[in-house]
């Protein structure tokens, strides 16, 4: 197993050493991804021709700047038919809740830009709108979405922005906001221009009380097989949207 992270293990343990529900002794990073492409991070630790069977990313998508470009990454570690399993938060149950799910143009933009930290557009994005929320009021339409409580003032927001426009600042945002059927459209979307050569294998939907869905991918070389997967997921998951508004 290799774990992978954006810093190094001083690094991580150094963030995370205030946190009392964190023991950094237990945190070791093997291979570190910043710039460089992921395929030199592995090969640095196993070797140049190491293919992977699987990657595992627990709520790491959401803030990837070039959401087209670290897929695209994912698949040239895998194995022909080697399996990508995520764990995505789900707006409607988390602080992005006021947010509007992500657009083929926001992916785009991100993936011509060669985006490497979240764009300013992005961070205003997450700090303007994202607001402390109870998971399970949200699951039983508790919430008043009018008196949410922003996490963020607006001059905090805009300073954030400024520094990730003209310093390149790297702000740990979400950059893409979810929800299960807007990510199978989405995926769909780039599988049908050939942008991502995942097939969906699984998607399970978000649990009652819970904030988080699961989705396995695998990486096909067969571009129809690809589309038609995302297709049917698609297609379900916009049906339970639509019975779960009537």
């Amino acid at each position: 197993m290799i774990y992978v992270d954006h810093c190094d293990t001083t690094e991580l343990r150094r963030r995370w050493a205030s946190d009392p529900n964190v023991d950094e002794a237990k945190i070791e990073v093997d291979a570190v991804w910043r710039s460089n492409p992921l395929r030199e991070s592995i090969a640095a630790v196993a070797g140049a021709d190491t293919r992977l069977d699987y990657v595992i990313a627990s709520h790491v998508i959401e803030h990837v700047p070039n959401l087209i470009g670290w897929l695209q990454e994912l698949s040239g570690v895998l194995k022909e038919r080697g399996s990508l399993r995520l764990a995505v938060p789900d707006k409607r149950y988390t602080f992005d809740i006021l947010r509007n799910t992500t657009t083929l143009a926001e992916v785009f933009d991100g993936h011509v830009r060669q985006r490497k930290v979240p764009s300013s557009s992005r961070v205003l994005d997450f700090a303007l709108n994202s607001v402390e929320v109870d998971c399970q009021k949200a699951w039983r339409n508790g919430l008043d979405l009018a008196s949410l409580r922003h996490m963020y003032t607006h001059e905090r927001a805009i300073r954030l922005a400024q520094e990730a426009e003209h310093n390149g600042t790297y702000h740990d945002v979400h950059c893409w906001v979810f929800t299960p059927a807007s990510f199978a459209s989405l995926m769909l979307e780039l599988a049908r221009d050939g942008l991502l050569e995942f097939g969906c294998e699984r998607l399970v939907v978000t649990q009652r009380d819970t904030f988080e869905f699961f989705v396995h991918m695998t990486h096909s070389p067969d571009p129809t097989e690809r589309v038609r997967s995302w297709q049917i997921v698609a297609e379900a998951e916009q049906k339970q949207d639509f019975s779960a508004i009537g």
